[in-house]
């Protein structure tokens, strides 16, 4: 089954059984991928559609971190439930040590030795990370490891050049 099947047929599931949270959180996401159809004029892949749920709990997790600055508690339970929702339908997330030894490889992949290697490093990683492990904490990974690896060789920036 498709996961477009797969979410049209959770959200009936979930209008018979008068789920309301999950109902609604999959009819955003349908509308989402509905209207990124209309814009490309054709129907979403299955990694299109993807990409429209990861981007959903993106925006989400930032909801969360916005609502919780905000001291509003409630509406941050209410995000972390819709997140819940929508990971039942991604790939399976990778944990911090399995990031972390993707960002090895690729740190030795790409010969990256300082902090600005960095866009090296990210693009060698992202289509080995793309829906399963969030950016920024990829992104985080990657900035402790060459770090790092600055730190042995000793190279502070700006030291180029100035002559």
């Amino acid at each position: 089954m498709s996961l477009k099947d797969r979410l049209q047929e959770d959200l009936t599931a979930a209008m018979r059984s008068g789920e309301v949270l999950r109902r609604d959180t999959l009819r955003l996401v349908r509308n989402a991928a509905y209207n990124l159809e209309k814009r490309n004029q054709r129907p979403l892949s299955e990694d299109e559609l993807l990409a429209v749920l990861a981007r959903e709990v993106k925006t989400r997790r930032e909801s969360v971190e916005a609502f919780r600055n905000g001291g509003r508690e409630d509406l941050a339970t209410k995000e972390e439930a819709e997140i819940a929702i929508l990971a039942e339908y991604l790939p399976q997330q990778l944990a911090d040590d399995e990031i972390a030894a993707l960002v090895d490889e690729a740190v030795a992949a790409t010969g990256a030795a300082s902090a600005r290697d960095m866009g090296k490093v990210m693009g060698w990683l992202a289509p080995r990370t793309k829906g399963r492990a969030d950016g920024r904490r990829v992104s985080e990974l990657v900035a402790q490891a060459l770090a790092r690896a600055d730190l042995g060789g000793h190279d502070v920036a700006g030291t180029h050049g100035a002559g």
